[in-house]
């Protein structure tokens, strides 16, 4: 018997002995974030798979494991069958197999701390009009089987000085707390790492590129916080740090403070989206009355302040130094007949970081995409076997780093020798999206949606186009994926891009198992002297300029990659290491 057979058939001994009929285990933990620590990575430990995204139901007879496209081989690789079966996550919605498979009377559970509220409130109303139960457990039955579960590391909370957050705890509580007020609502469940993280001045070392600690909050309409963590986590200086009405609990009182919170039958503030369920359906026992609205740190955590701008534009200057002697070496590599694999240039890149004495982590696995395997727009390489370079081909690399200033996120598609036809005609489309977007002058109140198209327009003229968004916010030394600002197509979730909100621009194009291509900078928003709003680009390497058509290019795209290169030289030439410089030079020179 596998190791992996062996667990399946101990998880459903548990299940049998709840009278559980199918159990539903997500990628997903308690705190319902992007990435997810290592002793929490319940579903890699019980069937192997170790993607991003995914869900297994296991029944008494079946183990069906739901993914999207980016992860069909992986999964295939580390799940196969007849021992699991596969179903594509959008085509074959878990919920649609689980209605086919289960008969009346019979009970569906899952850990009520790794999903949404909203997700729990879905399905049990759908299960329900076919008399099938959905329990949402309190404890998680593979825990019980995980004998050699990874220890949650501890390590001190980091203090951000204002010298980086340009906002004390106290204000940015005081803040939030009013608009507590204006909702109604007695206190807010703050349940997302990032929003805590931001509300207290906190980083911390508890997630993999994340800087956040394990924690659960609730904060009163009287800007009253209360912190629910390992207090072994709490460093010397904390309560000078956050101020005064900031209490620490035990995180595993969380649930019994809810309890005795709801006798006071407060009106309280969660999002559905980004509150556990287990969490709101405590609140809802205690006698809670619970208003469903957004996270409201989201909205203040998105608009950075002076001293954040400042610092991310810092960050992204030293960033893009490391990230252009990278692309200096790659080129002299491949000179000298050096063709590296995925694995050992995404090493490198991250060498080329880590001598950057201000580096805490990288923002996210670098996405080092060779050939063909670029046309999976998140490939990574540690799926399988790291692909080698080949020539006339190209090369995308998506990466970026955690500093205490900032966070980045920067792709660049780089031609390994001569590149074809096809693809200069197709970077140099996604480029002028790329600039037009990054030009665009809009006014207040305008969405991310209804800029998505000046991207896109030049791939649409020959009926091309990518299947991802255009933008995503960022962070200040938090998550490189934030809300609520994005660019894309779809006008949901709505937000106005405002002032200090930190955006991606990154238009792609993919050929299926060919070729893929992506330009991505950050920017940021910013108010014009004509009172309209525009983006201000905070992102500074070269781009490859032996993949630009430049046929295709207007005069003002022409001038506004000469002026961009002559900023990129201006503000990395100093800090590039010297050998580097002539490189950048070149690579940075004008059309």
């Amino acid at each position: 018997m596998t190791t992996i057979t062996l667990r399946l058939a101990m998880l459903r001994t548990k299940m049998r002995e709840g009278n559980i009929a199918a159990y539903i285990v997500p990628t997903t933990d308690e705190y319902l974030g992007e990435y997810v620590p290592e002793q929490n990575k319940r579903l890699a430990y019980l069937s192997g798979f170790t993607g991003s995204a995914g869900t297994l139901v296991v029944t008494q007879e079946q183990a069906a494991l739901f993914v999207d496209g980016r992860y069909t081989l992986q999964a295939a690789n580390q799940c196969p069958a007849p021992l699991f079966e596969h179903h594509h996550l959008i085509q074959e919605p878990v919920l649609a197999w689980l209605k086919e498979m289960l008969q009346p009377g019979q009970s569906v559970a899952l850990d009520g701390r790794v999903v949404t509220y909203r997700f729990f409130k879905t399905v049990e109303a759908e299960l329900r009009d076919l008399n099938i139960t959905l329990q949402a457990l309190t404890h998680n039955p593979i825990d019980d089987i995980w004998a050699d579960r990874p220890a949650a590391l501890i390590s001190p909370a980091i203090l951000l000085s204002e010298a980086f957050s340009g906002e004390s705890s106290t204000s940015k509580r005081s803040r939030v707390a009013e608009s507590l007020k204006a909702a109604g609502a007695d206190a807010a469940i703050i349940s997302q790492l990032d929003s805590i993280a931001w509300l207290l001045n906190l980083r911390g070392n508890d997630v993999p590129h994340l800087p956040v600690l394990l924690s659960q909050s609730i904060l009163l309409s009287d800007g009253t916080q209360h912190l629910f963590i390992d207090p072994a986590k709490i460093p010397d200086g904390f309560a000078e740090h956050v101020g005064k009405s900031v209490f620490v609990h035990d995180a595993a009182d969380f649930s019994a403070f809810l309890e005795r919170y709801g006798a006071q039958q407060p009106k309280v503030l969660l999002d559905p989206d980004g509150t556990n369920a287990l969490t709101a359906l405590t609140c809802l026992a205690s006698d809670c009355r619970l208003i469903e609205q957004k996270d409201p740190v989201e909205l203040p955590k998105a608009q950075k302040n002076t001293v954040e701008v400042s610092g991310i534009r810092a960050a992204h200057i030293r960033d893009g130094a490391a990230l252009s002697e990278y692309l200096c070496w790659i080129d002299g590599e491949i000179a000298q007949g050096h063709y590296h694999d995925e694995g050992v240039l995404s090493d490198r890149l991250e060498q080329f970081r880590r001598a950057l004495p201000e580096l805490k982590d990288l923002s996210f696995s670098t996405i080092s995409a060779a050939g063909s395997n670029a046309a999976m727009a998140h490939y990574s390489h540690t799926n399988g076997v790291p692909a080698t370079l080949t020539p006339n081909s190209l090369y995308l690399v998506d990466s970026g780093g955690q500093y205490f200033d900032g966070t980045t996120d920067v792709t660049r598609t780089i031609a390994i020798n001569v590149p074809r036809a096809d693809h200069k005609n197709l970077f140099t489309r996604v480029l002028k999206g790329h600039i037009a977007l990054a030009t665009a002058r809009f006014p207040e109140g305008v969405q991310g949606h209804q800029l998505d198209v000046l991207a896109r327009q030049f791939l649409w003229e020959i009926g091309k186009d990518f299947d991802h968004g255009t933008g995503h916010g960022v962070g200040c030394y938090l998550s490189v994926h934030e809300g609520p600002q994005r660019i894309g197509k779809s006008p949901h979730p709505t937000a106005p891009l405002l002032p200090g909100m930190v955006v991606s621009n990154e238009p792609g194009y993919y050929e299926p198992n060919d070729y893929g291509i992506r330009c991505e900078n950050l920017m940021v928003v910013v108010r014009l002297a004509s009172g309209m709003l525009g983006f201000e680009t905070l992102t500074f390497a070269p781009f490859d300029q032996r993949l630009i058509d430049q046929d295709i290019l207007t005069e003002a795209e022409r001038q506004w990659l000469n002026d961009y290169h002559e900023a990129v030289f201006e503000k990395l030439g100093e800090r590039i290491d010297p050998a580097a410089k002539p490189w950048l030079l070149q690579a940075s020179a004008a059309l």
